[in-house]
């Protein structure tokens, strides 16, 4: 165990709970807490960091141990592109990016100072660290300090939620496109941190 622990602010967490309700209903989610052994996550005040790196990693491998790796899998996917949703009610306008000057932006404007935006709201507000790296084909969101996979070993990335949020603000950032976004670094497999691989160019 880490000696050190970070956290989520609590609105964040309830974020998450309120995507994984979404997709696998209020009977899932209990059943998910229940196996996890966690109990009331949403006695704290919304801003307060009390929503820990460790809850968020018992989440995600409570999803995979219930529903088998590969259904774990899609349901974080589901899970993270709902919590989007909700993220950018809470979010949104503290991004700027709700603001009609930055919809009309051309895409590739949006997508750089989206991923920027979206960046320093983790590094400011959470003590999750993202680092963003930028090619002329690829955007790299590198996770330096990750609550998905904190404390796991895993033999292939498990960031599966943070897929899933990305996957949806790509798809919103857009006003509908599809890309491709793959998670190709996990710090749970032994890389260096986890990193989530975007092209620049819609799929579709």
């Amino acid at each position: 165990m880490s000696e050190t622990t970070y956290h989520y602010p609590q609105k964040m967490g309830r974020i998450i709970l309120l995507g994984m309700e979404e997709v696998i209903g209020k009977g899932g989610k209990d059943a998910i807490l229940s196996f996890a052994k966690l109990g009331d996550l949403t006695s704290s005040a919304a801003n307060e960091r009390t929503f820990s790196f460790e809850t968020v990693s018992k989440l995600q491998q409570a999803l995979e141990q219930l529903y088998g790796p590969r259904g774990g899998r899609g349901l974080a996917l589901r899970t993270g592109r709902a919590c989007f949703k909700y993220g950018i009610k809470e979010y949104g306008s503290m991004l700027g990016l709700t603001e009609m000057a930055f919809r009309l932006l051309p895409l590739p404007t949006k997508l750089h100072t989206g991923a920027r935006s979206f960046a320093d709201l983790f590094n400011k507000h959470t003590d999750q660290r993202v680092r963003v790296e930028e090619t002329d084909t690829h955007i790299l969101w590198h996770i330096e300090r990750c609550p998905l996979c904190w404390e796991r070993k895993a033999e292939e990335p498990v960031c599966h939620l943070a897929v899933g949020l990305l996957q949806e603000a790509l798809y919103w950032l857009s006003g509908g496109k599809v890309f491709s976004v793959e998670e190709t670094a996990c710090h749970a497999r032994g890389d260096a941190c986890c990193t989530i691989t975007i092209q620049k160019t819609p799929l579709t």
